[in-house]
């Protein structure tokens, strides 16, 4: 069968999604949350307001497409690591999954600076995105959660309030990502040891 080089390209519409994601991003950090308009990520991702709106609304449902993105694929590697028959007991599973979070902030550094910039911008706005985000991350405070009782029924973790276990180990996770976002001096190892000091002090 021949290839018909006139035929027109099948679109990928995730990837385009996530390409005019990327954008919006560079956009909403550069113009401010408020100054920012459809017309603009359209200009920047070189494709045309119509074509924007073929996938979204306004600029909240950007928004709300990132944080859905992003949690949802982190959510899906951590459960996966969270229950491996190979992963180690319960509190190496959540060192893994905490060191994992630290790869993956500072990997992708430029877009949690624009996500992060966004969020104060909107907030100045009066536009205030923690719902959202506290909606979406539920989930990952919900894991650690049965980590920890899975370790506290099998004599692993020392018994404790399992709701500020959980809330303390979701805290280090968001301000390592707040650290790296916003701290040109972060250093891992410095943030392992501090996350390790508390895994260690969870252990029966």
């Amino acid at each position: 069968m021949c290839y018909d080089s006139n035929m027109p390209k099948k679109i990928d519409h995730e990837e385009r999604k996530e390409n005019i994601l990327r954008t919006a991003l560079e956009v909403f950090a550069a113009e401010g949350y408020h100054d920012s308009n459809l017309s603009l990520i359209a200009e920047a991702s070189g494709i045309s307001r119509p074509t924007i709106y073929q996938y979204f609304h306004n600029k909240d449902e950007i928004y709300y497409y990132a944080v859905k993105l992003i949690t949802g694929r982190l959510f899906a590697k951590y459960s996966a690591i969270a229950w491996s028959p190979d992963g180690g007991d319960e509190i190496e599973r959540i060192r893994l999954i905490l060191s994992d979070i630290i790869d993956m902030a500072m990997e992708n550094e430029l877009s949690l600076m624009n996500l992060m910039a966004v969020m104060v911008s909107a907030k100045k706005d009066g536009v205030d995105f923690a719902d959202v985000i506290h909606h979406r991350t539920a989930k990952f405070t919900i894991l650690f959660k049965r980590l920890l009782r899975q370790g506290m029924d099998n004599g692993s973790i020392r018994r404790m309030d399992i709701n500020a276990a959980s809330d303390a180990l979701f805290n280090l996770a968001e301000l390592e990502c707040f650290r790296i976002a916003f701290f040109k001096s972060f250093s891992k190892d410095e943030a392992m040891s501090m996350i390790n000091g508390y895994l260690e002090s969870l252990r029966n």
